[in-house]
């Protein structure tokens, strides 16, 4: 069984690329419908005994603490320490330590549970992309080391994690841009951000992830 830990910033200060997708004043909401989605679909999945997310953002810790989360503070210094906070000093380097980007609408538990399947050793899921990471995993004892951050792929697999493959396009399929969310909506995007979506008039037919 694995503790999964998401990282979110402030959802004022979320998702910047994304900007301009929706209206001004719902950006907010779709960062927050994209993090609960994402938090479903990891506490769905039969691989995992509990999700972490790290984040000072109280509406974030209200939605994800109802989906049956524990939240933890974000200790600064950015991405790579919130999930070495979360993975390595609250879960702690004896338990199985999965991170995941928060931004995965369209993922469904089936496919976590197969790349867990596979991480027997520290491991990584480069995006659709193949140049960013979206899950890094470290079973118990191994060190976590997470290098996200511009072409982290490179830099995970540099570093010795082990690169992942499979037909998951729901997990690798993160939201950075406008093209991004067109994408996810023909995959199938969870129930909150189909609803956002729907509810600002953006699509009438976003089919709801599996």
């Amino acid at each position: 069984m694995w503790t999964a830990v998401i990282p979110v910033k402030r959802l004022r200060a979320a998702k910047t690329r994304l900007r301009g997708a929706v209206p001004a004043d719902r950006h907010p909401e779709l960062a927050l419908a994209m993090v609960r989605d994402t938090a479903a679909a990891v506490l769905s999945a039969d691989a995992v005994a509990g999700l972490l997310v790290v984040s000072d953002d109280p509406e974030v810790g209200a939605a994800v603490r109802d989906l049956g989360a524990r939240v933890v503070p974000d200790p600064g210094g950015g991405l790579n320490a919130a999930m070495r906070f979360g993975a390595d000093e609250t879960a702690g380097p004896a338990a199985h330590r999965v991170v995941l980007a928060g931004d995965l609408p369209a993922l469904r538990p089936e496919q976590l549970d197969d790349v867990l399947s596979r991480a027997t050793t520290r491991s990584f899921v480069p995006d659709a992309a193949g140049i960013g990471t979206v899950l890094l995993a470290a079973p118990a004892w191994q060190p976590l080391d997470p290098r996200f951050g511009g072409p982290s792929a490179a830099s995970h697999a540099a570093s010795g994690a082990v690169p992942l493959t499979g037909s998951w396009p729901g997990l690798r399929q993160d939201v950075d841009t406008a093209a991004d969310l067109a994408t996810v909506l023909t995959l199938g995007a969870g129930r909150c951000t189909c609803g956002l979506l729907r509810d600002i008039g953006m699509t009438p037919e976003c089919a709801p992830a599996a």
